[in-house]
Formats: C-alpha cells, structure tokens, sequence
C-alpha cells in the first residue's frame, strides 16, 4: 500500500503518461490551483463516506472561465471529471477516479439577493449557512436543511436533491421539500463544453424547442 504522500508512479483512470500531459496543459490554461502530487491525490480520495478512489488530479478553478477551460482540456485528453463541494457525502459522490473540481475554496460566494424575487443567485461552492447569513437580513431563508448546513455546498445539494431534517416544514412554508423545489435557473456547463441556462420553460415554448432538427 502506497502512503499518500509517497511519489505517485500509476495514475488510475489515465495512463501516467497521459496524465502527466493534462497536468502540463492545466497548468498552461487554467489561473487557479493545479495539484496532480500523491499527497493530494489522497485527501481527495474520500469524502465523509467509506468509500475511496484516488482521482487522477485535483483543480480548484479560480471563476467559471477556469471550469470551461479545465473541462475542455480534460475532455481533450480523455479524462473524466468530477465535481466536488464540501465533501460531507456520505455515499461516495466526490469519490471516483476522474479530475476533480473543488468548488469550495474559490468559487463560494453569494453573488446577489433578490428581497422581491426572493431569490439568490450563488456560486456552486457556497455554504448553506452562508446563503442563509445572506437571506437573513432580508427575513428570507432557504427551506432545505441537511444536517451539514454549516459546511454543505449548494452545488452538492443541489447533485443530490438534499432535504433534511426540516424537510417538512421546508414543504409547508416554503417551495418545497427538496433543493429542487427551490432551484429557479442554472447554469450548466455539459462535458462536451455546451454552456446554457436551464429553468422554466413555458409549454409553447417547450413545443418549439422539441420541434428544432437535431
């Protein structure tokens, strides 16, 4: 067994040769944090789970530009990717042998909220706790109440739909139960690099959408 911050020698999920390339190319395009070195790679093995798969890499994109341009360079080299947050899984979702994205030290922030839309638009690695200290003063909170609140991210509630122990009240009083019910829009950006804003989508709008070749 291989300590986890022993020199690295194999790669799984990429041929050492070809992950050594991706790490050189990441490091070339993306202006946040590139970290390939086994002492890494094992942290970011597990999450709050059982579960450990050694990914192949780590990045801590610093903005968006830096999400597009990882995926893309990950995608050029065959390499999966994974998303992470806060970690506090306790199924094995941040664990695979993929490059991972942690969201949580650079993309965290409350970017607005909205008192008369009672919304809030946020990065994926912000902290429900967070969200809520933002809302707070506005008299809005956000319903869904996991356990983790103070160390969740929105973008891993979101991945898992997260609930909680206030569900029902969140449901009573609220939009809804599930993170789902409370999501308005979002913004994706797909493996294969399309970017796009999803949310609602009125019916007639959703016929001519189905009616576009392709």
């Amino acid at each position: 067994m291989v300590a986890p911050n022993a020199p690295s020698t194999t790669v799984d999920g990429l041929p050492p040769d070809d992950a050594r390339a991706l790490e050189r190319r990441l490091r070339e395009v993306v202006r946040g944090e590139v970290r390939f070195d086994a002492g890494t790679r094992g942290l970011y093995a597990h999450d709050a789970s059982q579960y450990r798969q050694i990914p192949i890499g780590v990045v801590v994109p610093r903005d968006a530009d830096d999400v597009v341009r990882a995926v893309a360079a990950c995608r050029a080299a065959g390499a999966p990717v994974l998303t992470r947050g806060g970690g506090t899984s306790l199924a094995g979702q941040c664990c695979n042998t993929a490059v991972v994205l942690d969201f949580s030290k650079s993309m965290h922030h409350v970017v607005d909220v909205d008192p008369e839309a009672c919304t809030a638009t946020v990065q994926p690695g912000t902290l429900l706790d967070a969200l809520r200290a933002a809302a707070e003063p506005h008299d809005l909170t956000f319903g869904p109440d996991p356990s983790t609140h103070d160390r969740c991210t929105l973008g891993g509630m979101i991945g898992n739909n997260a609930c909680g122990i206030h569900a029902l009240q969140a449901e009573m009083y609220g939009p809804g139960a599930r993170t789902g019910d409370n999501v308005v829009a979002l913004d994706v950006l797909t493996y294969d690099g399309l970017q796009l804003r999803v949310g609602p989508t009125p019916e007639d709008e959703l016929e001519r959408l189905c009616g576009l070749p392709g």
